[in-house]
């Protein structure tokens, strides 16, 4: 491990293995360390011994679940908007030559106490039930708009100014009611609290139209029904598929790796020590569990990790699917988060469904906060649940060339992981990360 390097990483979160990946194919010369026995670090897949050892649970897994071997768990569970900025960070790396990819059976809403398919198109929103007549000619009236936006025109602007207009004014020109506010801004454009209804609408309509386009790709590419995709095998393997993208141009990658301490000179980062041994290097990036009282706690997330025999009720026995519950709709300040995946994408034996149930903690008795979403699966065969702190950065990486991602949230989809991503890139280098796909360069 002695020697100098342009960037030492710690930590084979998803998060820090992209950007890993990207740097060493910019020709940084990279080390990557972790002080575990695997990759993916909070975000690790996991099969059921793994996972009930890491619960801390002494018994095996329940026979009545199958082969220990054909589960991969996430701990952090994500889909993949299929037009979103992961998706483009994955096609530009060619790391999708890794993984194979397979659409996610759909999207719900919880509204007025029933789940409902997220209408992201004029057809589908004609036919849902979640609207009456009346509201869904409307709410056909803003899909219509956000499609034919297109922010360098100002023809498509429809006497709004994007910039100005608030997404509330915006939603109340086409007169929906709270209800369709409600799925529209927490199941298509992904706000997890309402202020965005005090913004300018312009990212609003950004989210929206990126939702019904994944929708649009996903239905083209992958015969999908939703705008979500998920790797066959778990998430775990996305990490992985980044470390042999920074292996192929150089990287070195260490695992089992327990560290010291970060190395410090007048104020900057300048290595890491471990085992007796210290490497050099120009910057240091780490996830939060690494940096000490650089970070700070922002919050925590309360997540119930569940066993079915049977799909989700009313998702027209979806084999994987999200159901996001709106926080008006459970009487809460955060939204609550469903994933369900299934043998569909040989993460569970055939005939067994994992569903995590997620959402920011807001009160003393987490685990009760979770009730509105569990009430929804029917018969659980086992669950575990556990409380993790959110930590954000608070030192200036600039000064102190150390680069800390954020943790990762409740949301059950992957674009606030990569804005992290796209964040530290930049900070890093002056740079946008190139989205470009690899077969269009």
């Amino acid at each position: 491990m002695d020697d100098t390097y342009d960037v030492i990483v710690m930590g084979t979160g998803l998060t820090e293995c992209i950007l890993s990946g990207l740097l060493s194919v910019d020709g940084k010369k990279v080390l990557h360390i972790d002080r575990n026995d695997y990759y993916g670090g909070a975000c690790a897949s996991l099969n059921l011994e793994q996972l009930w050892r890491h619960h801390g649970e002494q018994a095996a897994p329940p026979a009545a679940l199958g082969r220990p071997r054909d589960y991969n768990v996430d701990l952090i569970p994500k889909f993949l908007m299929s037009q979103g900025n992961m998706v483009k960070i994955l096609l530009h790396t060619d790391v999708t030559r890794y993984l194979e990819f397979k659409s996610v059976d759909g999207s719900y809403v919880y509204v007025s106490k029933k789940i409902y398919k997220v209408p992201a198109t004029e057809k589908e929103a004609l036919g849902s039930s979640l609207m009456g007549m009346f509201e869904k000619y409307r709410f056909k009236n803003l899909l219509e708009f956000v499609i034919q936006f297109d922010e360098n025109d100002p023809k498509t602007f429809k006497g709004i100014d994007p910039r100005k207009t608030t997404s509330k004014d915006l939603l109340a020109k086409y007169d929906l009611d709270k209800g369709t506010v409600d799925f529209v801004g927490h199941s298509m454009a992904l706000y997890t609290n309402d202020e965005w209804l005090s913004q300018p609408c312009l990212e609003f309509v950004g989210r929206v139209k990126l939702y019904a386009e994944s929708l649009s790709l996903a239905v083209h590419r992958y015969n999908g029904r939703s705008p979500y995709l998920y790797p066959l095998y778990g998430l775990g393997d996305l990490p992985q598929a980044f470390a042999r993208l920074a292996a192929i141009y150089g990287g070195t990658f260490m695992l089992n790796k327990p560290v010291d301490e970060i190395v410090w000179e007048n104020g900057q980062a300048v290595g890491v020590k471990s085992q007796g041994e210290v490497a050099k290097a120009k910057l240091v990036i780490c996830d939060p569990s690494y940096a000490g009282d650089r970070v700070k706690k922002v919050g925590q997330v309360v997540r119930a990790i569940c066993f079915l025999d049977h799909p989700i009720p009313n998702t027209d026995n979806a084999e994987s699917c999200q159901i996001i519950l709106p926080q008006h709709q459970v009487g809460r300040k955060s939204d609550i988060y469903i994933f369900c995946v299934s043998s569909a994408h040989q993460v569970a034996s055939k005939g067994k469904y994992i569903v995590i149930v997620s959402s920011i903690v807001e009160t003393a008795t987490p685990q009760k906060e979770l009730d509105a979403g569990l009430q929804l699966l029917g018969p659980i065969l086992h669950k575990f649940i556990s409380v993790s702190d959110l930590y954000e950065p608070v030192n200036d990486c600039q000064k102190e060339q150390l680069f800390i991602s954020r943790s990762y949230d409740a949301q059950s989809h992957f674009e606030s992981v990569s804005d992290d991503v796209i964040r530290i890139y930049k900070q890093i280098t002056g740079r946008d990360v190139d989205l470009t796909p690899k077969s269009s360069e």
